[in-house]
């Protein structure tokens, strides 16, 4: 035997991981969703003049859960890479980014602080790159995993 684990006990680990990291991940987007009220039906928010690329809002719910996701499988696929160079600052700055991404909400639907949803999404936007980077260093597909998160919340800002 020269491997430390068989395939198949790799595929188990990464299972378990994402079993972990996704249900988590949409669970804290959910919440802080709710918490803050977001959404079409939130009265200041539907006063607000949108943009003429403005989607329907049916879009939001279905690109966040897709985007969740990715971002659940992707923590998932560094989380198993045991003693990969770089690990444990990639899921450290997962944590920062997720956090920044959780507060967002917040800020901006409950609080109507547009200058500081502002600076967020900004701290976000350039959180979520270091993101890819330190997870793209450990696993190239983790990091490939979050450029529809970076793509949308660019769009966003």
């Amino acid at each position: 035997m020269t491997a430390l684990a068989s395939r198949a006990q790799l595929r188990a680990s990464f299972v378990r991981w994402a079993l972990f990291f996704v249900p988590v991940v949409l669970l804290l987007g959910f919440l802080s969703g709710v918490v803050a009220g977001s959404g079409a039906d939130n009265p200041w928010f539907a006063a607000l003049e949108k943009p003429s690329l403005y989607p329907p809002p049916a879009t939001f719910g279905i690109a966040w859960t897709i985007l969740y996701v990715l971002m659940g499988l992707s923590a998932a696929t560094v989380a198993v890479a045991w003693g990969a160079r770089g690990r444990t600052l990639a899921m450290a700055l997962f944590a920062i980014q997720l956090g920044l991404n959780l507060a967002w909400s917040p800020v901006f639907f409950a609080m109507h602080e547009l200058h500081w949803a502002l600076y967020l999404i900004f701290a976000l936007d350039f959180a979520v790159v270091l993101t890819i980077v330190g997870f793209w260093r450990v696993r190239r597909q983790a990091g490939l995993l979050l450029l529809p998160y970076l793509v949308w919340i660019a769009f966003a800002t």
